[in-house]
């Protein structure tokens, strides 16, 4: 039977500027996040849900935040290709009550596009307490659309939202962009095909050097007819004083600002004193740092301490150690008879024992206490000015300061450390992010293992390891920043009012992203367990630690038994810290090799779950070419250390 596709592939798209609360608006009108997947191509994550109106089910979408459709980003550009892909039946344009400008700038950009739109005011509650008020009546009357005010947190407005979804129109703004943008505008509009934009916005996209178009260019037009549009471009700029995309940008501020004008008011009543006395002094050059510390602090005492700590034991030892283990090793070997399926269910890489436990019973309980700690930065509305404050420090390793979340996160799990890489904008900060956290920053467990080494030692102990990894990751990022080609992206971030977030939306949040976790993670830890199990079967562990012997031994001058602890450092990092642990304990290597062992350890190639993770995120070549260069790289630091120990100890 024939699919009814006019019912089926409705579409709805839900857009806006970053921080309006586009997203819990879409909770609330799916009732859940149904699908989450990357956007073909990318690492920008996709948002699909269903909503049944007037009797009819829709596709809901909900698109990156962005600030213009003429993209300077990879979110920027999937937003804009979700439109230029497939017209939608409607788009709900989020925006900021407290900011309606913003939000104006991109409603002109729908405009010039052609799409049939809805306006959401969003935070009413806050630009209230701003002294900020809207006429919404003339605000209608002047763009011909539907003007909806929420307070998602609140679910206000939201039954009037679904009222309204369905009576998009086009808006009636035009904008004169001047007579030479207008006529080349026009004649580059002719040559093009239809699209489910208007050939109007294309054309302007091609003007003001949108390059990111050009896929779509060559997929629907011959070389020929490209290489007049490009022409035509240029003859466009050399006829133009300034660059054409300031000129169009500056066409549509002045739309957005004189409509905001004429609808906006403020009445001088402000509220949110406290707030704001927080939101200001997060930012102060000396104050801020102390916020930056005392919030890293709780996150990691969360994440790292309660989370990595008191959750993954109580899971590890209690839930899985004392009850579902022994339970189902027992079911195991009394229903299979075969030793060889025994080992792949219950053994010592299978597939209960390591994957699920490691899945569920070690990474789980960080997973969600880090979302939850996310959650409440995101809708605290802090998470920006984090990155604001560390801003500085990250660009000295060619990155910005949106960079310290997934740092510190991999101060508790690198694999999820990895994931949340995504959250940088460029391909080359998501690279050098993924790098770094891989090669310098210990995992939470490995992390409460090598702390535990250093008690018994000296201060010259923690000196070296700390001094030693701190370098490595400066040198390391100022290398990487070098090598890998592409700009640093200009760091500019909306700053987004102090607020007390709702735990309902956070809780909201992060079950969503768990039941994501489950989905797109837990696999990767069945698939290299399974690998382990083979390489285990078929002698491959114990030739990779004959192998390994001679480099441990005579280059790091370590004893023979640590080269376990570096295979087992591969599968688990704090199986390797252990196994370190264990042989410091026995008395088996001295002050000088502790020091070597810890620092080599900590840059060895990150945990098999990581490196799947770095897989899936970064691709296959990119993670081999990691995994080389940091194995290489851990070994020559730690014998220019055993090198150095040696050197000191004889100049003495």
């Amino acid at each position: 039977m024939q699919e009814d596709r006019s019912n089926k592939y409705k579409r709805i798209i839900l857009a806006g500027n970053p921080n309006v609360g586009k997203s819990v608006l879409f909770g609330l009108l799916t009732g859940k996040y149904v699908t989450v997947s990357n956007y073909p191509g990318t690492t920008v994550e996709i948002s699909h849900g269903n909503i049944t109106l007037e009797g009819r089910k829709y596709i809901v979408i909900d698109s990156p935040g962005v600030n213009s459709f003429i993209p300077m980003s990879e979110d920027e550009r999937v937003t804009r290709d979700l439109f230029l892909a497939e017209r939608p039946d409607s788009t709900v344009l989020v925006s900021d009550s407290k900011n309606l400008r913003r939000g104006l700038m991109l409603f002109v950009q729908l405009a010039d596009m052609g799409l049939p739109a809805v306006l959401v005011l969003n935070m009413e509650d806050e630009a209230n307490a701003r002294g900020i008020e809207i006429d919404s009546r003339r605000l209608e009357e002047i763009l011909s659309v539907r003007v909806v005010g929420t307070v998602a947190p609140q679910r206000k407005g939201i039954g009037r939202l679904r009222e309204v979804m369905l009576e998009p129109s086009v808006p009636r703004i035009r904008t004169d962009y001047g007579e030479v943008i207008e006529k080349y505008a026009a004649e580059i509009a002719g040559m093009l095909p239809a699209a489910a934009i208007s050939e109007r916005s294309i054309a302007l996209m091609i003007l003001a050097s949108d390059d990111s178009i050009k896929n779509w260019l060559i997929a629907n037009l011959e070389p020929e007819v490209i290489k007049r549009i490009e022409d035509l471009r240029d003859e466009a700029q050399v006829r133009m004083k300034a660059p054409i995309s300031q000129v169009i940008s500056g066409r549509r501020f002045a739309i957005a600002e004189s409509i905001t004008a004429e609808v906006q008011k403020k009445t001088g009543l402000e509220g949110g004193h406290i707030a704001q006395w927080i939101g200001k002094w997060s930012m102060h050059p000396v104050g801020g740092i102390g916020f930056l510390v005392a919030v890293l602090f709780c996150f990691y005492e969360f994440v790292g301490k309660f989370g990595a700590g008191t959750l993954v034991n109580f899971f590890e030892q209690v839930i899985f150690g004392t009850y579902l283990s022994p339970g189902i090793g027992k079911i195991v070997r009394a229903v299979v008879p075969w030793v060889l399926v025994q080992d792949f269910f219950v053994g010592q890489y299978g597939l209960f024992t390591m994957a699920l436990t490691y899945a569920v019973a070690i990474i789980l309980p960080i997973t969600a206490t880090f979302f939850i700690a996310f959650g409440f930065l995101e809708d605290s509305g802090y998470l920006p000015r984090i990155a604001v404050v560390s801003n500085r420090a990250f660009a000295k390793i060619g990155l910005n300061g949106k960079a310290v979340l997934p740092m510190v996160l991999g101060l508790g799990c690198g694999t999820m450390a990895t994931m949340t890489t995504r959250i940088l904008e460029t391909k080359r900060e998501r690279l050098i992010a993924t790098f770094l956290i891989a090669l310098a920053i210990p995992c939470s467990a490995q992390l409460g293992v090598i702390l535990g080494m250093l008690g018994p030692y000296s201060l010259k102990v923690p000196l070296w390891w700390i001094g030693t990894v701190l370098m490595v990751l400066l040198l390391g990022g100022a290398i990487a920043a070098r090598v890998i080609p592409g700009d640093r992206p200009d760091f500019f971030l909306e700053l987004p009012p102090i607020r007390i977030p709702r735990l309902g939306n956070i809780l909201m949040k992060t079950v969503s992203r768990i039941e994501w976790y489950l989905r797109e993670a837990v696999p990767l830890f069945i698939l290299g367990t399974f690998v382990l199990f083979l390489l285990d079967k078929l002698k491959v562990l114990g030739w990779l630690e004959a192998a390994a012997s001679p480099v441990i031994v005579r280059f790091l001058g370590l004893p023979a038994e640590t080269t376990s602890a570096f295979i087992l450092g591969f599968l688990r990092r704090d199986y390797g810290a252990a196994g370190l642990f264990e042989l410091a304990k026995k008395g088996i290597m001295n002050e000088d090799q502790i020091i070597v062992s810890i620092i080599t350890l900590t840059l060895f190639v990150p945990c098999l779950a990581s490196f799947f993770m770095i897989i899936k995120e970064r691709g296959s070549k990119t993670a081999l070419t990691m995994f080389l260069l940091i194995t290489v790289f851990a070994l020559l630091v730690g014998g220019g250390v055993n090198f150095l120990l040696r050197l000191f100890h004889q100049m003495l």
